[in-house]
């Protein structure tokens, strides 16, 4: 059919550990590689979440060589992701906090269960930690500037319904019949010629990537010198307690 089915299956929680973040990388550089691939749909294989975002262990008393080799790779992961030729469609069948939220965002549409325990929001501010520009940018491309603005000062995180009534997901659909709507709405997208939507796309997140491309490495040393301090280490510290005591 052209199109490609990405499940996520990292337990717990799908968090985005380096492994994790240079699996993705290399299964989407594969498909687009692959010249009978046209589309991707992402989803989970995990039950009530579709990606809890960065994996904070990573980012928590490590070298500052680890925690650039770490950025980086969150990078590629949005270039490639944003950036990419394939329509891409994600199927959140579950939460969708942080960085979680940028894979959804990223992708050219987003289908959610419409279940109001499930949540996605770029929460960075909640821990203490300011989402970077680029997750900001393709944030305020979504759903504008104003509810992009509160959203991230409050670290807000939204239930399926609100996500729809801000467009933050395009779409709310029973879980059954998710898959089927991902389907129908990935044939709709391939119906067009491939190179008219290839380059409007391009055309529309041209400035955002490039924005990125230029000030990568200053932005993997403002995340290095960010993350380093003691005050940020305490607060993920704190956070990461918090998690093992819920378990």
């Amino acid at each position: 059919t052209g199109v490609a089915t990405m499940k996520f299956k990292s337990p717990p929680v799908n968090s985005l550990s380096l492994d994790f973040l240079t699996e993705f990388c290399i299964s989407l550089e594969k498909l687009e590689n692959n010249r009978a691939c046209r589309g991707v749909i992402f989803t989970s294989a995990v039950p009530r979440i579709f990606s809890s975002g960065l994996d904070i262990t990573e980012m928590c008393g490590k070298s500052t060589e680890h925690y650039a080799e770490f950025w980086r790779a969150v990078q590629e992961m949005w270039l490639r992701l944003y950036g990419s030729n394939m329509v891409t469609v994600a199927a959140v069948n579950g939460s969708s906090p942080a960085g979680g939220c940028l894979m959804a965002l990223s992708c050219d549409y987003r289908i959610m269960v419409e279940n109001p325990k499930f949540s996605i929001g770029l929460n960075e501010a909640q821990l203490g930690i300011v989402a970077p520009f680029w997750f900001k940018d393709t944030f305020v491309n979504v759903v504008g500037h104003r509810v992009a603005e509160r959203s991230l000062q409050l670290g807000s995180l939204h239930p399926a319904p609100e996500a729809h009534k801000f467009g933050l997901v395009d779409e709310l659909v029973p879980e059954e019949k998710l898959q089927e709507k991902a389907a129908a709405v990935m044939a709709q997208w391939l119906a067009l010629p491939d190179h008219a939507r290839q380059l409007t796309k391009n055309m529309m997140r041209k400035m955002v990537l490039d924005r990125l491309v230029a000030h990568r490495e200053e932005d993997i040393q403002n995340f290095v010198t960010f993350i380093s301090k003691e005050s940020i280490q305490k607060s993920l510290r704190m956070y990461m307690e918090m998690l093992k005591k819920k378990k």
